[in-house]
């Protein structure tokens, strides 16, 4: 059974006007239940973790002044989210759903998050609506654990893996790929283990050629036993914060691909939704939407 993790608390309150489309998030399950996707079997209930797994990525210091409200104001402003103690509980819950549906993933082939993504969290500050690195949190529970040896993190969210790409530099188990729009935030990138930078307009065959031809030699030169997938559907032409100009088919055949690489090739894959601003909330939860129904396809 496909297993994903969601919480209420994912939709967290924000300013009028806040450019973050939190509003995905409750609407997202409603959609999947509503069409049959899923059932409520399908969904957990992830919660507020031992902080161990948290501080095996971030620093002590950092997690500190996150959970005490002690961030300065520069540090607030760089995240883009107005800093309060429920918020901090929504991320310590999303990094929990990822580690917990790491464990899923195992089990089953495949797991999900609602939510997570959040790939601009570095090991001491957060960045641009991410203050914890749900995958890096559980890639390094699972290498603690000896649950995997080798670990490959597939980000094709539009913008870079800036948080990732820092957090892993220097950690051989963990193979780091980002392919995003080359102009895209963050101006400054890091350097993943591979970085494919896109040039702005960027279509569906011009991408889906540049991953296929990437992702197996990869796979093949590495040798990963679990993948973490970021699925963003900010490749659309239509996002806001994107300059690609991907379609809903490319955005869905870019998922396909990537699921059905992992479950030909037998790695369990973990799945976190990543960004999705386009201006029609319609488009983003049909674009999240198929990913959970290819995930039901080709592994169910």
């Amino acid at each position: 059974m496909l297993k994903i993790a969601y919480h209420p608390i994912y939709k967290h309150p924000l300013p009028e006007g806040h450019r973050f489309p939190m509003i995905k998030y409750e609407l997202l399950p409603k959609q999947l239940l509503h069409e049959g996707t899923c059932y409520k079997e399908n969904f957990f209930t992830p919660e507020i973790p031992n902080s161990t797994p948290i501080l095996a990525v971030h620093t002590k210091e950092y997690y500190e002044a996150l959970t005490t409200l002690s961030l300065d104001r520069k540090a607030v402003r760089k995240i883009g989210f107005p800093l309060s103690q429920e918020l901090v509980n929504r991320e310590i819950i999303i990094a929990d759903g990822t580690l917990k549906a790491s464990g899923y993933a195992l089990q089953n082939g495949i797991a999900m998050n609602i939510a997570g993504g959040t790939h601009h969290a570095y090991t001491d500050r957060g960045e641009a609506f991410c203050l914890l690195n749900d995958q890096a949190i559980g890639a390094r529970q699972l290498l603690h654990k000896k649950l995997a040896e080798k670990i490959l993190i597939v980000d094709l969210d539009v913008h870079q893996g800036n948080g990732t790409a820092e957090i892993f530099e220097k950690d051989p188990a963990v193979f780091t790929f980002s392919m995003h729009g080359a102009s895209n935030y963050p101006f400054k990138k890091e350097q993943s283990d591979l970085d494919i930078p896109l040039a702005n307009n960027t279509g569906d065959k011009e991408y889906l050629k540049a991953l296929k031809e990437t992702l197996p030699k990869l796979i093949e030169t590495q040798k990963p036993d679990f993948i973490y997938y970021l699925c963003g559907v900010d490749i659309l032409a239509s996002d806001k914060l994107g300059k690609l100009g991907c379609t809903l088919d490319g955005c869905k055949e870019r998922d396909r691909f990537v699921l059905q690489t992992c479950k030909d090739l037998e790695i369990p894959v973990m799945c976190s939704m990543g960004g999705g601003y386009s201006p029609d909330i319609k488009i983003i939860i049909d674009a999240h939407a198929n990913t959970f129904r290819l995930a039901q396809d080709i592994f169910f």
